[in-house]
Protein backbone atom coordinates (compact mmCIF):
# COMPACT_ATOMS: atom_id res chain seq x y z
CA UNK A 1 0.00 0.00 0.00
CA UNK A 2 1.37 3.39 -0.94
CA UNK A 3 2.08 6.02 1.66
CA UNK A 4 -1.32 7.46 2.60
CA UNK A 5 -0.34 11.12 2.38
CA UNK A 6 0.98 10.71 -1.17
CA UNK A 7 -1.92 8.63 -2.43
CA UNK A 8 -4.73 10.71 -0.94
CA UNK A 9 -3.54 13.91 -2.57
CA UNK A 10 -2.79 12.13 -5.82
CA UNK A 11 -6.26 10.59 -6.06
CA UNK A 12 -8.02 13.89 -5.31
CA UNK A 13 -5.84 15.69 -7.87
CA UNK A 14 -6.33 13.09 -10.56
CA UNK A 15 -10.08 12.87 -10.11
CA UNK A 16 -10.40 16.63 -10.53
CA UNK A 17 -8.24 16.52 -13.66
CA UNK A 18 -10.02 13.53 -15.18
CA UNK A 19 -13.47 15.01 -14.65
CA UNK A 20 -12.42 18.29 -16.28
CA UNK A 21 -10.71 16.48 -19.15
CA UNK A 22 -13.57 14.10 -19.94
CA UNK A 23 -16.67 16.14 -19.14
CA UNK A 24 -17.38 16.90 -22.79
CA UNK A 25 -16.58 13.44 -24.07
CA UNK A 26 -17.79 10.79 -21.64
CA UNK A 27 -20.77 10.36 -19.32
CA UNK A 28 -20.03 8.55 -16.08
CA UNK A 29 -22.86 7.12 -13.97
CA UNK A 30 -21.18 8.36 -10.83
CA UNK A 31 -17.98 10.28 -11.53
CA UNK A 32 -17.44 11.25 -7.91
CA UNK A 33 -17.10 7.57 -7.01
CA UNK A 34 -14.16 6.96 -9.32
CA UNK A 35 -11.17 5.19 -7.82
CA UNK A 36 -7.48 5.52 -8.58
CA UNK A 37 -7.63 2.21 -10.48
CA UNK A 38 -10.46 3.54 -12.65
CA UNK A 39 -8.52 6.73 -13.39
CA UNK A 40 -5.67 4.68 -14.87
CA UNK A 41 -7.77 2.05 -16.65
CA UNK A 42 -8.94 4.11 -19.62
CA UNK A 43 -7.39 6.13 -22.40
CA UNK A 44 -9.16 9.29 -21.23
CA UNK A 45 -8.14 8.77 -17.62
CA UNK A 46 -4.45 8.18 -18.19
CA UNK A 47 -4.15 11.05 -20.66
CA UNK A 48 -5.88 13.32 -18.16
CA UNK A 49 -3.53 12.14 -15.43
CA UNK A 50 -0.55 12.94 -17.64
CA UNK A 51 -1.87 16.43 -18.35
CA UNK A 52 -2.47 16.89 -14.62
CA UNK A 53 1.05 15.73 -13.78
CA UNK A 54 2.50 18.35 -16.12
CA UNK A 55 0.26 21.10 -14.72
CA UNK A 56 1.19 20.25 -11.12
CA UNK A 57 4.91 20.33 -11.92
CA UNK A 58 4.79 23.46 -14.11
CA UNK A 59 2.70 25.56 -11.70
CA UNK A 60 3.01 24.61 -8.03
CA UNK A 61 6.23 22.67 -8.53
CA UNK A 62 8.07 25.26 -10.58
CA UNK A 63 7.19 27.98 -8.11
CA UNK A 64 9.10 26.16 -5.37
CA UNK A 65 11.89 24.94 -7.66
CA UNK A 66 12.71 28.50 -8.75
CA UNK A 67 11.71 30.69 -5.80
CA UNK A 68 13.20 28.75 -2.90
CA UNK A 69 16.88 28.59 -3.97
CA UNK A 70 16.62 32.07 -5.51
CA UNK A 71 16.14 33.59 -2.05
CA UNK A 72 18.80 31.36 -0.49
CA UNK A 73 21.47 32.29 -3.07
CA UNK A 74 20.61 36.01 -3.29
CA UNK A 75 19.21 35.84 -6.82
CA UNK A 76 16.14 37.49 -5.31
CA UNK A 77 15.28 39.62 -2.28
CA UNK A 78 12.01 39.36 -0.39
CA UNK A 79 9.43 42.15 -0.52
CA UNK A 80 6.89 40.68 1.89
CA UNK A 81 6.51 40.01 5.60
CA UNK A 82 5.34 36.42 5.14
CA UNK A 83 7.31 34.32 7.61
CA UNK A 84 8.28 31.61 5.12
CA UNK A 85 10.01 34.21 2.94
CA UNK A 86 11.65 35.89 5.93
CA UNK A 87 12.99 32.50 7.02
CA UNK A 88 14.50 31.90 3.58
CA UNK A 89 16.20 35.29 3.38
CA UNK A 90 17.48 35.10 6.97
CA UNK A 91 18.84 31.58 6.37
CA UNK A 92 20.57 29.78 9.19
CA UNK A 93 18.21 27.70 11.30
CA UNK A 94 15.25 27.42 8.90
CA UNK A 95 12.34 25.64 10.62
CA UNK A 96 11.10 22.29 9.33
CA UNK A 97 7.66 23.87 9.08
CA UNK A 98 8.73 26.44 6.47
CA UNK A 99 6.10 26.28 3.73
CA UNK A 100 8.65 26.52 0.91
CA UNK A 101 10.72 23.68 2.35
CA UNK A 102 7.55 21.60 2.70
CA UNK A 103 6.11 22.67 -0.66
CA UNK A 104 9.20 21.80 -2.68
CA UNK A 105 9.53 18.37 -1.08
CA UNK A 106 5.88 17.31 -1.10
CA UNK A 107 5.07 18.60 -4.59
CA UNK A 108 7.96 16.67 -6.09
CA UNK A 109 6.85 13.51 -4.28
CA UNK A 110 3.31 14.00 -5.59
CA UNK A 111 4.60 14.28 -9.15
CA UNK A 112 6.73 11.17 -8.63
CA UNK A 113 3.70 9.24 -7.39
CA UNK A 114 1.60 10.21 -10.41
CA UNK A 115 4.48 9.41 -12.78
CA UNK A 116 4.88 5.97 -11.20
CA UNK A 117 1.20 5.19 -11.74
CA UNK A 118 1.23 6.41 -15.34
CA UNK A 119 4.27 4.31 -16.15
CA UNK A 120 2.89 1.21 -14.40
CA UNK A 121 -0.55 1.39 -16.03
CA UNK A 122 0.21 2.59 -19.57
CA UNK A 123 1.06 -0.94 -20.72
CA UNK A 124 -2.26 -2.32 -19.45
CA UNK A 125 -4.53 -0.09 -21.55
CA UNK A 126 -5.59 -0.79 -25.14
CA UNK A 127 -3.99 2.23 -26.81
CA UNK A 128 -1.70 2.93 -29.74
CA UNK A 129 1.85 1.63 -29.10
CA UNK A 130 3.23 5.11 -29.82
CA UNK A 131 0.85 6.61 -27.27
CA UNK A 132 1.88 3.98 -24.75
CA UNK A 133 5.57 4.67 -25.28
CA UNK A 134 4.96 8.41 -25.09
CA UNK A 135 3.15 8.04 -21.77
CA UNK A 136 5.92 5.91 -20.26
CA UNK A 137 8.71 8.18 -21.52
CA UNK A 138 6.90 11.32 -20.38
CA UNK A 139 6.23 9.87 -16.95
CA UNK A 140 9.92 8.95 -16.67
CA UNK A 141 10.88 12.52 -17.62
CA UNK A 142 8.80 14.04 -14.83
CA UNK A 143 9.89 11.38 -12.38
CA UNK A 144 13.51 12.22 -13.20
CA UNK A 145 13.04 16.00 -13.09
CA UNK A 146 11.32 15.74 -9.71
CA UNK A 147 14.12 13.63 -8.22
CA UNK A 148 16.62 16.08 -9.70
CA UNK A 149 14.85 19.07 -8.18
CA UNK A 150 14.90 17.45 -4.74
CA UNK A 151 18.55 16.39 -5.07
CA UNK A 152 19.55 20.00 -5.74
CA UNK A 153 18.04 21.12 -2.45
CA UNK A 154 18.31 18.23 0.04
CA UNK A 155 21.25 16.08 1.10
CA UNK A 156 19.24 12.87 0.75
CA UNK A 157 16.09 12.17 -1.26
CA UNK A 158 13.31 9.69 -1.86
CA UNK A 159 13.22 8.29 -5.41
CA UNK A 160 10.04 6.15 -5.22
CA UNK A 161 6.81 6.47 -3.25
CA UNK A 162 5.42 2.94 -3.60
CA UNK A 163 6.01 1.70 -0.05
CA UNK A 164 5.47 2.73 3.54
CA UNK A 165 8.48 4.45 5.10
CA UNK A 166 10.27 4.82 1.75
CA UNK A 167 14.06 4.78 2.10
CA UNK A 168 16.28 7.80 1.54
CA UNK A 169 19.28 7.73 -0.81
CA UNK A 170 22.18 10.14 -1.27
CA UNK A 171 21.58 13.05 -3.62
CA UNK A 172 24.18 11.64 -6.04
CA UNK A 173 22.31 8.34 -6.11
CA UNK A 174 19.21 10.41 -6.74
CA UNK A 175 20.78 12.05 -9.78
CA UNK A 176 21.94 8.66 -11.06
CA UNK A 177 18.41 7.25 -10.59
CA UNK A 178 17.09 10.18 -12.63
CA UNK A 179 19.67 9.40 -15.32
CA UNK A 180 18.51 5.76 -15.43
CA UNK A 181 14.90 6.88 -15.85
CA UNK A 182 15.84 9.23 -18.68
CA UNK A 183 17.84 6.56 -20.50
CA UNK A 184 14.91 4.15 -20.13
CA UNK A 185 12.67 6.81 -21.66
CA UNK A 186 15.02 7.21 -24.64
CA UNK A 187 15.08 3.43 -25.17
CA UNK A 188 11.29 3.31 -25.00
CA UNK A 189 10.97 5.98 -27.68
CA UNK A 190 13.60 4.31 -29.85
CA UNK A 191 11.51 1.15 -29.86
CA UNK A 192 8.21 2.98 -30.47
CA UNK A 193 8.28 6.66 -31.49
CA UNK A 194 5.45 8.74 -30.07
CA UNK A 195 2.13 8.65 -31.93
CA UNK A 196 0.38 11.62 -33.49
CA UNK A 197 -2.27 11.12 -30.80
CA UNK A 198 0.31 11.66 -28.04
CA UNK A 199 1.75 14.66 -29.87
CA UNK A 200 -1.67 16.28 -30.17
CA UNK A 201 -3.07 15.39 -26.75
CA UNK A 202 0.00 15.86 -24.53
CA UNK A 203 2.98 17.51 -26.23
CA UNK A 204 0.79 19.94 -28.25
CA UNK A 205 3.71 21.35 -30.20
CA UNK A 206 5.21 22.81 -27.02
CA UNK A 207 7.47 20.00 -25.76
CA UNK A 208 10.22 18.44 -27.86
CA UNK A 209 10.42 15.23 -25.87
CA UNK A 210 13.58 13.75 -27.39
CA UNK A 211 15.61 16.93 -27.00
CA UNK A 212 14.30 17.49 -23.48
CA UNK A 213 15.40 14.00 -22.44
CA UNK A 214 18.91 14.71 -23.74
CA UNK A 215 18.99 18.13 -22.04
CA UNK A 216 18.05 16.60 -18.68
CA UNK A 217 20.60 13.83 -19.18
CA UNK A 218 23.25 16.49 -19.75
CA UNK A 219 22.16 18.43 -16.65
CA UNK A 220 21.97 15.52 -14.24
CA UNK A 221 25.11 13.80 -15.52
CA UNK A 222 26.98 17.05 -14.85
CA UNK A 223 25.54 17.25 -11.33
CA UNK A 224 26.43 13.60 -10.70
CA UNK A 225 30.01 14.07 -11.91
CA UNK A 226 29.61 11.96 -15.07
CA UNK A 227 31.43 14.44 -17.25
CA UNK A 228 31.88 12.54 -20.51
CA UNK A 229 28.22 11.49 -20.43
CA UNK A 230 27.20 15.10 -19.77
CA UNK A 231 29.19 16.33 -22.76
CA UNK A 232 27.77 13.62 -25.03
CA UNK A 233 24.17 14.33 -24.01
CA UNK A 234 24.54 18.10 -24.33
CA UNK A 235 25.99 17.68 -27.82
CA UNK A 236 22.87 15.72 -28.84
CA UNK A 237 20.51 18.61 -28.08
CA UNK A 238 19.29 20.58 -31.10
CA UNK A 239 19.73 24.14 -29.89
CA UNK A 240 17.22 25.48 -32.41
CA UNK A 241 14.49 23.40 -30.78
CA UNK A 242 12.38 24.56 -27.84
CA UNK A 243 10.41 23.00 -25.00
CA UNK A 244 8.24 25.26 -22.88
CA UNK A 245 5.63 25.17 -20.17
CA UNK A 246 2.71 27.29 -21.34
CA UNK A 247 0.30 29.21 -19.13
CA UNK A 248 -3.12 30.85 -19.32
CA UNK A 249 -5.66 32.61 -17.09
CA UNK A 250 -6.44 29.34 -15.27
CA UNK A 251 -2.82 28.23 -14.87
CA UNK A 252 -0.67 31.30 -14.37
CA UNK A 253 3.07 31.57 -14.82
CA UNK A 254 4.01 30.79 -11.20
CA UNK A 255 6.86 33.31 -10.93
CA UNK A 256 4.78 36.09 -12.47
CA UNK A 257 2.11 35.28 -9.89
CA UNK A 258 4.65 35.70 -7.08
CA UNK A 259 6.14 38.95 -8.43
CA UNK A 260 3.39 40.82 -10.26
CA UNK A 261 -0.07 39.44 -9.45
CA UNK A 262 -2.28 41.90 -7.55
CA UNK A 263 0.62 44.34 -7.27
CA UNK A 264 1.89 42.68 -4.07
CA UNK A 265 5.22 41.03 -4.89
CA UNK A 266 6.72 38.37 -2.66
CA UNK A 267 10.20 38.96 -4.04
CA UNK A 268 12.14 40.85 -6.70
CA UNK A 269 15.47 40.08 -8.40
CA UNK A 270 18.68 41.30 -6.80
CA UNK A 271 21.13 43.63 -8.51
CA UNK A 272 23.94 41.97 -10.45
CA UNK A 273 21.98 38.69 -10.56
CA UNK A 274 22.83 38.27 -6.89
CA UNK A 275 26.53 37.93 -7.65
CA UNK A 276 29.11 39.70 -5.45
CA UNK A 277 30.87 42.73 -6.88
CA UNK A 278 33.99 40.63 -7.52
CA UNK A 279 32.17 39.21 -10.54
CA UNK A 280 32.34 42.09 -12.96
CA UNK A 281 29.41 41.91 -15.39
CA UNK A 282 30.03 43.63 -18.70
CA UNK A 283 27.70 46.64 -18.99
CA UNK A 284 27.01 45.59 -22.58
CA UNK A 285 25.84 42.09 -21.66
CA UNK A 286 22.45 41.76 -23.35
CA UNK A 287 21.23 39.29 -20.78
CA UNK A 288 21.03 42.03 -18.13
CA UNK A 289 18.42 43.91 -20.12
CA UNK A 290 16.65 40.65 -20.96
CA UNK A 291 16.12 39.67 -17.32
CA UNK A 292 16.26 42.89 -15.26
CA UNK A 293 14.48 46.24 -15.26
CA UNK A 294 16.35 48.97 -13.32
CA UNK A 295 14.51 49.94 -10.14
CA UNK A 296 17.12 51.60 -7.88
CA UNK A 297 15.47 50.63 -4.61
CA UNK A 298 16.03 48.40 -1.56
CA UNK A 299 14.02 45.57 -0.07
CA UNK A 300 13.03 45.12 3.58
CA UNK A 301 16.58 44.11 4.56
CA UNK A 302 18.18 46.97 2.63
CA UNK A 303 19.26 44.76 -0.26
CA UNK A 304 19.29 46.36 -3.73
CA UNK A 305 16.57 44.95 -5.97
CA UNK A 306 15.33 45.35 -9.54
CA UNK A 307 12.12 44.64 -11.42
CA UNK A 308 11.82 41.33 -13.26
CA UNK A 309 11.59 40.78 -17.01
CA UNK A 310 12.68 37.71 -18.99
CA UNK A 311 10.14 34.90 -18.95
CA UNK A 312 8.08 36.43 -16.17
CA UNK A 313 6.79 39.89 -17.10
CA UNK A 314 3.79 39.30 -19.38
CA UNK A 315 0.94 41.44 -18.05
CA UNK A 316 -1.58 38.59 -17.83
CA UNK A 317 0.76 35.92 -16.45
CA UNK A 318 0.64 33.78 -19.59
CA UNK A 319 4.30 33.91 -20.64
CA UNK A 320 5.89 30.51 -21.27
CA UNK A 321 8.86 29.21 -19.25
CA UNK A 322 11.47 27.03 -21.01
CA UNK A 323 12.24 23.59 -19.58
CA UNK A 324 15.87 24.33 -20.42
CA UNK A 325 17.82 27.03 -22.26
CA UNK A 326 19.95 26.15 -25.30
CA UNK A 327 23.09 27.79 -23.93
CA UNK A 328 22.84 25.68 -20.79
CA UNK A 329 24.13 22.90 -23.04
CA UNK A 330 27.18 24.95 -24.03
CA UNK A 331 27.86 25.83 -20.41
CA UNK A 332 27.59 22.14 -19.46
CA UNK A 333 30.10 21.24 -22.18
CA UNK A 334 32.45 23.99 -20.98
CA UNK A 335 32.25 23.00 -17.30
CA UNK A 336 32.46 19.25 -17.87
CA UNK A 337 35.57 19.68 -20.00
CA UNK A 338 37.19 21.64 -17.18
CA UNK A 339 36.25 19.08 -14.51
CA UNK A 340 37.42 15.96 -16.35
CA UNK A 341 40.44 14.13 -15.01
CA UNK A 342 42.39 15.59 -17.95
CA UNK A 343 40.85 19.05 -18.45
CA UNK A 344 40.40 20.30 -22.02
CA UNK A 345 40.58 24.08 -21.72
CA UNK A 346 40.42 24.54 -25.48
CA UNK A 347 37.08 22.75 -25.76
CA UNK A 348 35.83 24.66 -22.72
CA UNK A 349 36.72 28.04 -24.21
CA UNK A 350 35.10 27.10 -27.52
CA UNK A 351 31.85 26.21 -25.75
CA UNK A 352 32.02 29.29 -23.52
CA UNK A 353 32.48 31.55 -26.54
CA UNK A 354 29.27 30.18 -28.06
CA UNK A 355 27.49 31.59 -25.02
CA UNK A 356 29.33 34.91 -24.90
CA UNK A 357 28.95 35.72 -28.59
CA UNK A 358 25.38 34.51 -28.93
CA UNK A 359 23.14 36.87 -30.92
CA UNK A 360 20.44 34.51 -32.19
CA UNK A 361 19.29 32.50 -29.18
CA UNK A 362 15.90 30.98 -29.88
CA UNK A 363 14.50 32.60 -26.71
CA UNK A 364 16.36 35.89 -27.13
CA UNK A 365 18.77 35.31 -24.22
CA UNK A 366 21.75 36.85 -26.02
CA UNK A 367 24.95 38.01 -24.30
CA UNK A 368 26.19 39.57 -27.57
CA UNK A 369 29.72 39.99 -26.18
CA UNK A 370 33.24 39.47 -27.57
CA UNK A 371 35.00 36.12 -27.15
CA UNK A 372 36.75 35.30 -23.89
CA UNK A 373 40.28 36.72 -23.64
CA UNK A 374 41.06 36.29 -19.93
CA UNK A 375 43.12 33.87 -17.87
CA UNK A 376 42.96 30.38 -19.40
CA UNK A 377 43.75 28.41 -16.23
CA UNK A 378 41.15 25.85 -15.18
CA UNK A 379 40.20 27.82 -12.03
CA UNK A 380 39.79 31.09 -13.92
CA UNK A 381 37.69 29.42 -16.58
CA UNK A 382 35.50 27.74 -13.95
CA UNK A 383 34.86 31.18 -12.43
CA UNK A 384 33.84 32.46 -15.84
CA UNK A 385 31.53 29.52 -16.38
CA UNK A 386 29.97 30.07 -12.96
CA UNK A 387 29.37 33.75 -13.67
CA UNK A 388 27.74 32.93 -16.98
CA UNK A 389 25.58 30.20 -15.48
CA UNK A 390 24.28 32.67 -12.88
CA UNK A 391 23.45 35.18 -15.62
CA UNK A 392 22.27 32.87 -18.41
CA UNK A 393 20.30 30.52 -16.14
CA UNK A 394 18.85 33.24 -13.93
CA UNK A 395 15.78 32.04 -11.99
CA UNK A 396 15.84 28.52 -13.37
CA UNK A 397 16.40 26.80 -10.02
CA UNK A 398 20.07 26.02 -10.65
CA UNK A 399 21.70 28.60 -8.36
CA UNK A 400 21.99 26.59 -5.12
CA UNK A 401 23.39 23.53 -6.88
CA UNK A 402 25.84 25.77 -8.73
CA UNK A 403 26.93 27.69 -5.63
CA UNK A 404 27.91 24.48 -3.85
CA UNK A 405 29.42 22.77 -6.89
CA UNK A 406 31.67 25.71 -7.72
CA UNK A 407 32.88 25.90 -4.13
CA UNK A 408 31.53 29.36 -3.40
CA UNK A 409 32.00 30.55 0.23
CA UNK A 410 30.21 28.51 2.88
CA UNK A 411 27.44 30.17 4.91
CA UNK A 412 28.06 30.92 8.57
CA UNK A 413 25.77 28.88 10.85
CA UNK A 414 23.32 30.85 13.00
CA UNK A 415 24.66 34.21 11.80
CA UNK A 416 22.44 36.57 9.82
CA UNK A 417 24.63 38.05 7.09
CA UNK A 418 22.95 39.26 3.94
CA UNK A 419 26.31 39.71 2.25
CA UNK A 420 26.92 35.94 2.18
CA UNK A 421 26.52 34.43 -1.29
CA UNK A 422 24.22 31.72 0.08
CA UNK A 423 22.77 31.25 3.53
CA UNK A 424 22.20 27.47 3.45
CA UNK A 425 23.94 24.48 1.89
CA UNK A 426 20.85 22.24 2.04
CA UNK A 427 17.36 22.56 3.44
CA UNK A 428 16.06 20.68 6.47
CA UNK A 429 13.61 17.84 5.88
CA UNK A 430 9.96 18.88 6.23
CA UNK A 431 8.20 18.00 9.45
CA UNK A 432 5.49 16.36 7.32
CA UNK A 433 8.06 13.78 6.22
CA UNK A 434 9.70 13.32 9.59
CA UNK A 435 6.34 12.80 11.32
CA UNK A 436 5.39 10.01 8.89
CA UNK A 437 8.63 8.35 7.82
CA UNK A 438 10.99 6.79 10.35
CA UNK A 439 13.75 6.72 7.72
CA UNK A 440 14.02 10.52 7.63
CA UNK A 441 17.68 11.49 8.25
CA UNK A 442 18.93 14.11 10.66
CA UNK A 443 18.74 17.65 9.30
CA UNK A 444 21.92 19.19 7.89
CA UNK A 445 23.54 21.76 10.20
CA UNK A 446 23.40 24.49 7.57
Amino acid sequence: MKFYRYNTYKLMFLLTTVLAFTSCETDFDNPNAATSDQVFSSREGILAATTGMQELYSTTGLRYIIETPAITTREAGITTTFQNMIDLEDGGDIPNTNSNVIGLWTTMLRVIGIAEDISANAATIDIDPGTQSGLIAYANLYHAMSIGAMAQSYEQVIVATSEDNPPFVSRIEGFNTAITLLNEAKNTLAANPVSSEFEEEILRGQIDLENTLDAMLARFNLYAGNYDAAIAAAAEVDQSSTSVFSYDSQNLNPIWARVYQNGTPNFKPRDNFGLPDSFDIDENDGRTEFYLIPLDTLNLNQLPIEDLAGFFDEENGSESIPLYLPDEMNLIIAEANLRKASPDTGAAITALNLVLTDTDDVFGVNANLPEYVGDTSVNALLNEVYKNRRIELFLTGASLEDSRRFGRPEPTPSVQNFEEERNRNFYPYPNTERDNNTNTPADPAI
